[in-house]
């Protein structure tokens, strides 16, 4: 089987040590347990940090580093490779879509460019969780570039239902107070 492990430079030392053990010895104990379990695992890890430059701030052990890093596989965050949001936006609309039991919107070549200018900080995921509030506060049947800007002012507001309340909706005619009030309870 195989074991991923995210963001593995937060992993704390103390836990790196026991990680590296398990790696070479293939041997465990479960808290609480005295008895040592066997594990046939393949590793597979990622991060965001350089872990040559954690090695060298004494944040992460080299052992641990030359045991996990087998083969590397750079990705480049999303702002070195904007040609790829035309491509991940109906991806994860679709995904979003299905599993939250909106209706599927397309997003309008104005709105794909709009979203390709932003700098993505948060990668990948921040353009997931955007499209996400895209199709939920959208009210047409295209997603346009004023949908995205509405989007960049209603990210700065933490209590977004109560913002709308005051304000009036800035997505007119869309379910999407309701929806976003139900699934945050």
């Amino acid at each position: 089987s195989t074991l991923f492990l995210d963001e593995i430079a937060n992993v704390p030392s103390s836990q790196q040590a026991k990680l590296l053990r398990v790696i070479e010895t293939g041997e465990f104990e479960r808290v609480g347990s005295s008895r040592t379990r066997k594990v046939d695992v393949r590793i597979v890890s990622a991060t965001n940090a350089d872990l040559g430059a954690e090695v060298e701030a004494g944040r992460f052990r080299q052992d641990l580093l030359f045991r996990l890093n087998t083969i590397e596989i750079r990705v480049p965050p999303l702002r070195e490779r904007l040609e790829d949001i035309p491509v991940l936006v109906p991806y994860f609309a679709e995904q979003i879509a299905a599993s939250a039991g909106v209706p599927l919107r397309r997003f309008g070549d104005d709105a794909l460019a709009r979203l390709a200018r932003r700098p993505w900080p948060g990668n990948v995921r921040e353009l997931r969780n955007a499209v996400e509030r895209l199709l939920l506060l959208g009210g047409g049947k295209i997603i346009s570039a004023g949908d995205v800007d509405r989007l960049s002012v209603l990210a700065t507001f933490p209590d977004l239902v109560a913002w709308e309340r005051a304000q009036g909706s800035l997505f007119r005619g869309s379910q999407a107070t309701s929806k976003l009030a139900r699934r945050s309870q």
